[in-house]
């Protein structure tokens, strides 16, 4: 993933974009020893800072008597719950009444992150290891994870003429989103569990890691420049449409198949000020997540055109179609996964040893939980409460 942002106006009642410039460097959030990034793939930043062109999600009261709540996310399948949620009538908006949604779209971790550190945005959809990197950033001050909302979504995808066994890997030339991003750190986990050295800072070793952001990289596939990549969706499911075969689905390594790609977070002021607002976000994550189960289809159809909106054009039906049903919405956290997603960046020389006690709140969610009639979720000891 690349580290540069183009943020993008959201259209104002004329429907025209307003384009902005904003250049993140890679080391916008560096956390230690290494920066911790996530990854997207031809998003954008959609931007509002008047406010003007945010709508409201309803009719009837601003809730907690707020104007709007900033929103980020990633024009990603692996945040589908905000991509379907979030559309004009959709579960979140409808949730949030009279309150304005002013939605970010972010092509970087880091960059979601610094804004959510400058209350630039209030509430975000971000992958666990930027999650990391501003709760241990910030000394435990800024955000909290509140909810989950993706697992899985995450393959090797290799060029079958010179690899054909996980063997084959050794030696070759393999891309990950960006360094010390999550599948970066999934990647160098699995390779040093082969008993495969690789330096994690140059990427040199018995294996090349390639860093490569997602929307480069099926270029990079087709030119050779590259055996093959450790992606999210959709940038997977782009690649096996340009040749490249499935070698490993990453939910195979992880019990019971699933773990943490996206998680919910808020700022903890705006947590504490604006209680109400977050629980309606919750309600609305809870019943779009209900919704895509039920719907598939449907909630394909709307993410899909919410990717058209957010990037020009829709995804193929070769891509969207095993890149959709390789991802699974969750309103689980899967918490001990995220707390083994930093075990593996401190093995891999990426990040020191991170406190994560009290990164979750999930008080909030458990509530809206309750009154769905749905069981709770735990922060496997790493709440705040």
């Amino acid at each position: 993933m690349s580290s540069a942002v183009r943020p993008v106006a959201p259209r104002p009642a004329t429907h025209r974009r307003n384009r902005i410039r904003i250049l993140a460097a890679a080391a916008v959030l560096p956390l230690l020893m290494g920066a911790l990034g996530a990854c997207g793939y031809g998003s954008e930043k959609k931007s509002d800072d008047s406010g003007s062109s945010a709508v409201p999600a309803a009719g009837g009261e601003k809730v907690d008597g707020l104007d709007k709540v900033k929103v980020g996310y990633f024009a990603n399948l692996t945040h589908a719950t905000a991509l379907v949620g979030l559309r004009k009538g959709g579960p979140i908006q409808q949730e949030l009444k009279g309150t304005k949604v002013a939605p970010y779209v972010f092509n970087a971790g880091p960059s979601e992150i610094e804004a959510l550190n400058a209350g630039s945005i209030d509430m975000g959809w971000i992958g666990p290891s930027p999650s990391i990197n501003g709760y241990v950033k910030s000394h435990g001050s800024n955000l909290k994870i509140i909810s989950g909302s993706v697992s899985g979504g995450v393959k090797l995808v290799v060029n079958p003429k010179k690899i054909k066994t996980l063997n084959d890997v050794k030696g070759k030339k393999i891309a990950t989103p960006q360094l010390g991003n999550t599948q970066d750190v999934a990647f160098l986990n699995w390779v040093k569990k082969r008993g495969w050295k690789v330096d994690a800072q140059s990427g040199k070793g018995d294996v090349s890691v390639v860093r490569s952001d997602n929307k480069v990289t099926p270029d990079a596939y087709k030119s050779g420049a590259v055996d093959g990549a450790w992606v999210p969706e959709p940038t997977a499911s782009k690649l096996v449409a340009d040749g490249a075969k499935v070698l490993l689905d990453e939910s195979s390594l992880w019990p019971d198949k699933k773990f943490v790609i996206t998680n919910l977070i808020v700022r903890q002021s705006f947590l504490k000020e604006h209680p109400k607002v977050v629980e309606a976000v919750l309600r609305g994550s809870v019943k779009t997540n209900a919704f895509i189960k039920a719907n598939p289809d449907k909630a394909k159809d709307a993410a899909n055109a919410a990717l058209k909106e957010e990037t020009g054009k829709p995804l193929p039906t070769e891509v969207i179609d095993p890149a959709w049903k390789s991802i699974q919405v969750t309103d689980d956290p899967l918490a001990s996964t995220l707390n083994t997603e930093a075990d593996q960046a401190v093995q891999a020389g990426l990040l020191e040893k991170p406190d994560l006690k009290g990164i979750y709140d999930l008080g909030p969610l458990n509530k809206v939980l309750k009154a769905e009639g749905k069981p709770p979720v735990s922060a496997a000891g790493l709440g705040s409460q």
